[in-house]
């Protein structure tokens, strides 16, 4: 990759990224005025990027046709305002290629790649997949690593080994939960490869080590206040931003009691944004999580 591309895309990526809902409506079908709404709110709210065709988003449920439409939609409100990241994973290494060459990329600074997921390959053949994706990618690609989801845990080594070895793979997203697997990838890390929190819960932490930021779900909901969290660490943190944080993490700990995006979407509909409406298998929260985030939302005062 060029040198000033690849610097251009390390300071996109810095700070409060947001991986977008995608709104239902009651019948099930893609809410593309709600989606118009979301991407308002959370760039309006402070946000630094947006990440789409995430897990989020619920992308294993939607078609390759609802897929391209999102996508475009979020590009046309977004209208250049913010940088954007498009998530495409496989748990099939040629199918992520295909589904690359098969995206619209215009106007996409950046693809997020889970790791495949499932069928649990070794440690091997984890950097085998994404040595043959960078070859064949037209744009940075940023790692994910989320063993709860995926069965299979990256570990530190051969996340840098694809760091230095793959020049266009410039970040990774760690959800491992593992504070001390992600220090060892920010303390190895060659030059011009960013570490981004993919726990809103260790986003603090994670910077306090030498990690750029976050991409997000509570941001969905909470963009102001996550905003705020994120840029004051950024600039050196302080004991007051900490207590701030503190004071969020039992919501944000509640918005993930019965998956992901389940309690995001709950929020996003006391707050009007978009309708509480998931697709099967994932259900709305139940009664008790939804009065309880309620409670914690309106005593916490979260905007």
């Amino acid at each position: 990759m060029n040198k000033v591309k690849e610097r251009d895309i390390l300071s996109k990526i810095k700070g409060l990224g947001v991986a977008i809902v995608t709104p239902f409506t009651a019948t099930g079908e893609v809410d593309y005025a709600a989606l118009d709404r979301l991407v308002d709110y959370v760039i309006e709210g402070g946000v630094d990027y947006l990440v789409v065709m995430g897990t989020t988003g619920e992308t294993p449920t939607l078609t390759l046709p609802e897929r391209v439409a999102v996508l475009r939609a979020v590009k046309a409100r977004n209208a250049g305002r913010l940088p954007l990241v498009v998530g495409v994973g496989s748990n099939d290494t040629a199918r992520v290629v295909e589904l690359i060459d098969q995206t619209n990329l215009d106007g996409v600074d950046a693809i997020l790649s889970v790791t495949p997921f499932y069928n649990k390959p070794s440690q091997r053949g984890l950097f085998e997949h994404y040595k043959y994706i960078s070859n064949r990618s037209p744009r940075p690609i940023i790692l994910y690593n989320v063993p709860g989801r995926t069965g299979v845990n990256m570990e530190a080594a051969t996340t840098l080994r694809i760091a230095r070895e793959c020049p266009n793979v410039v970040a990774i997203k760690e959800a491992s939960g593992n504070i001390e697997q992600i220090k060892e990838v920010i303390e190895g890390a060659p030059e011009g490869f960013l570490v981004i929190s993919g726990d809103d819960s260790l986003a603090l932490p994670v910077m306090k080590a030498g990690g750029v930021g976050v991409i997000s779900v509570a941001a969905n909901a909470f963009p102001v206040y996550f905003h705020r969290l994120i840029a004051t660490q950024a600039e050196g943190g302080s004991e007051e931003n900490d207590a701030l944080f503190e004071a969020i993490r039992p919501t944000v700990k509640m918005l993930f009691e019965e998956g992901n995006p389940p309690g995001v979407k709950a929020a996003l509909a006391m707050k009007g944004v978009v309708g509480n409406h998931l697709r099967l298998p994932l259900v709305a929260v139940s009664d008790d999580l939804y009065g309880r985030l309620e409670k914690s939302i309106t005593e916490g005062e979260f905007c």
